[in-house]
């Protein structure tokens, strides 16, 4: 299919259009470009400058002093209470395992099966146990008998309020004859 000339300069000319808004195209997107780097650039700093400082400054002001008791906290569980605790158990363990590898060599070396010995070594252990366990193991405090400081502070607070409340029913009561209403009119004062 041919085409007029009239056609074809048209179409030269809707090319070089496209070519030239294509360029423009390129160069408004390396501007563009360039003016996102410089903005990630500035957002790094701002970053580093402004809202890194101010979040270490929030943290070290509010959450720190509760992350670092409840470090201490955990620290003091796990060195009180449960070290103590594996320890008494792996040691119970222990205990059991010499028992029955005296035993085991017992019934090896042919004595066999002693039972007379046995409750003794069983006490033996037991009480070698017993003692690791209750120097590893704070025993529970005692039961307090008898009232305490609080317990006085809520009677005295109770007495006076019940005083208090006996006072105003009395108050409200009482007969005050200033208080009462006169049945007869008001008459002007005798001079």
């Amino acid at each position: 299919m041919s085409l007029s000339r009239k056609r074809k300069k048209e179409l030269r000319k809707l090319q070089n259009q496209a070519n030239r808004l294509w360029e423009s195209q390129q160069v408004l997107v390396g501007e563009a470009a360039s003016v996102a780097r410089e903005a990630r650039r500035q957002l790094g700093n701002y970053r580093r400058e402004q809202l890194v400082p101010q979040a270490r400054q929030t943290y070290g002001k509010f959450a720190a002093p509760y992350v670092d008791k409840g470090v201490s906290v955990s620290r003091q569980v796990l060195n009180d209470r449960v070290v103590p605790a594996a320890g008494a158990v792996v040691g119970s363990a222990m205990s059991v395992w010499d028992a029955a590898s005296e035993q085991r060599d017992r019934l090896a070396t042919g004595r066999g099966l002693d039972l007379s010995g046995y409750g003794k070594k069983l006490d033996q252990y037991g009480s070698a146990v017993t003692k690791k366990l209750s120097q590893r193991v704070a025993p529970a405090p005692p039961p307090r008998k008898g009232i305490g400081a609080g317990g006085v502070i809520a009677i005295i607070f109770g007495v006076a309020a019940a005083i208090g409340v006996a006072y105003a029913a009395w108050q409200t009561l009482r007969a005050d004859d200033e208080l009462w209403v006169a049945d007869d009119p008001l008459r002007a004062p005798d001079a």
